[in-house]
């Protein structure tokens, strides 16, 4: 079955390995505008499935996985994350999904998928791609301009690398480091891994979390507090992970509330500082990834360099 890419045209399979897909509209309109791309899109026959609050109870899902795994797509696109992956670790189809990876499927998503994605890479070393979800990111009023680029990139195999500028703080924070020179970092041949910080702290102790030394470990997350986040960064930190990165990438933390007289000016940058003082890896912030509308692909388990020069960093795997 070929799928032609001089011209554009991939074959892409939705499917839903987590929660139901509530917002109908916006799958709807996701699949509409990946086929106004010009794509042929396969929906899974329990895409929108519900049982409970998942799409599908666990055996329903696990059959969804392996007939995405079996679909020979281009691209194997998750209609949205929540929660219902880390249930069903146990039982993935790893070999099948090795298997489809080895003959070309790209494996994308984000959020709740970050379980699927540190398992497979703990178990098989098998790379997929950090990126959008169907509903969120396709299926928004206006689809993100360098979100689709990003994915077309990945479609055409012209994705070699993603840059973003640094916000001043990060320069700051590397400049008292060393005062009188532009900082600038070099790291060659580290895999990068990583995701959503729930779900990779919910991994720690157990098999799926793979056991990746000198690293670059990215991270986000959505409606969680800074002094959560803190609380899941210090776990990272005690159970010995980040001190075995080379780098820590801050991606979007975003969709909370601070509480102002509770606070009292702890914030998401407050805990990037304290972050800082308790690591000699260097952490740059404002990686365009999470749940956010610009969000760049990444892949999951490859082996990249790490460029940063004053306030521009490339993560380069072309």
């Amino acid at each position: 079955m070929s799928h032609g890419h001089h011209h554009g045209q991939s074959h892409i399979y939705i499917y839903s390995p987590s929660s139901a897909v509530r917002d109908k509209a916006a799958f709807r309109r996701g699949v509409a505008r990946l086929k106004a791309l010009g794509h042929e899109v396969e929906i899974d026959e329990t895409a929108l499935s519900a049982h409970m609050r998942f799409a599908g109870d666990d055996g329903t899902r696990l059959a969804a996985i392996g007939r995405a795994a079996a679909s020979g797509a281009d691209v194997a696109l998750i209609s949205r994350g929540g929660y219902g992956l880390t249930r069903i670790l146990g039982d993935l189809p790893f070999k099948p999904l090795t298997k489809a990876i080895e003959r070309g499927t790209r494996f994308v998503g984000l959020s709740d998928f970050t379980a699927l994605q540190m398992a497979l890479l703990a178990k098989t070393g098998a790379i997929t791609w950090a990126g959008p979800a169907l509903g969120e990111d396709f299926g928004a009023e206006a689809p993100d301009d360098i979100m689709e680029a990003c994915f077309d990139d990945l479609l055409l195999g012209h994705g070699e690398g993603a840059g973003w500028r640094l916000p001043a703080s990060d320069l700051a924070a590397m400049k008292r480091k060393d005062a009188h020179k532009e900082p600038v970092l070099r790291l060659r041949g580290a895999t990068l891994w990583g995701g959503n910080l729930n779900v990779i702290c919910s991994l720690v102790g157990t098999p799926y979390l793979p056991q990746v030394e000198g690293g670059i470990l990215f991270l986000e997350d959505t409606n969680e507090h800074p002094y959560r986040v803190e609380r899941q960064l210090t776990q990272l930190l005690n159970a010995g992970i980040i001190g075995r990165q080379k780098a820590v990438l801050m991606g979007s933390f975003n969709r909370f509330k601070l509480v102002p007289g509770y606070d009292r000016g702890f914030k998401m940058q407050t805990v990037v500082d304290w972050l800082r003082t308790q690591t000699k890896r260097p952490v740059f912030t404002g990686l365009p990834f999470g749940h956010v509308p610009t969000k760049v692909l990444l892949p999951v388990g490859q082996k990249v360099d790490l460029m940063v020069e004053g306030r521009d960093a490339l993560i380069y795997w072309g």
